[in-house]
């Protein structure tokens, strides 16, 4: 079986379902974002106030683009969309399913945005941030999955569901 790479805004439940959904699945999982803080060995938002987001989402690129494991769900940071490379390459090693939040709902998710590690640029808002992504996210999933109103364990329902497609 393929790997299952999933994208989406900070506050999506990537990691969240991505554990569930491995289990459920019987896969190995692997969160993107604990990578680039082993790798680095740094928290992303000690990477993000000391090099910038520029550096960040170079940092980010690299480590996307030597993952090289099966059987996984992936669970992506939230940029990693900005990375035409990275995407590629992740697309090329499994289905991409974009966990699909409206805004309000992220908001409500999110209360910590300064310090979670969400790579914004300077005098940008997250409402900035998500208009700029959603197209991304639309360009490079194979599958879309409405993640609001359920509960999680419905949402791993809802992926399976969608990947016998």
């Amino acid at each position: 079986m393929k790997n299952i790479i999933l994208i989406g805004m900070a506050g999506a439940g990537k990691s969240t379902l991505g554990v569930l959904l491995a289990k459920a699945q019987g896969m190995d999982f692997l969160d993107s974002d604990i990578v680039i803080q082993k790798t680095d060995g740094r928290k992303l938002q000690e990477i993000l106030d000391m090099d910038g987001m520029d550096a960040f989402l170079k940092i980010e690129e690299d480590v996307l683009c030597k993952i090289d494991v099966k059987h996984t769900v992936i669970a992506t940071g939230g940029s990693a969309v900005y990375s035409q490379i990275a995407m590629r390459h992740l697309k090329e090693r499994g289905i991409v399913v974009y966990l699909d939040v409206p805004f309000p709902e992220l908001q409500k998710r999110l209360t910590n945005i300064k310090t979670r590690g969400i790579a914004i640029r300077p005098g940008h808002t997250l409402q900035d941030v998500f208009n700029e992504r959603l197209a991304l996210y639309k360009k490079y999933a194979h599958i879309t999955v409405d993640c609001v109103n359920m509960t999680v364990e419905q949402n791993v329902e809802q992926i399976i569901a969608a990947l016998e497609d």
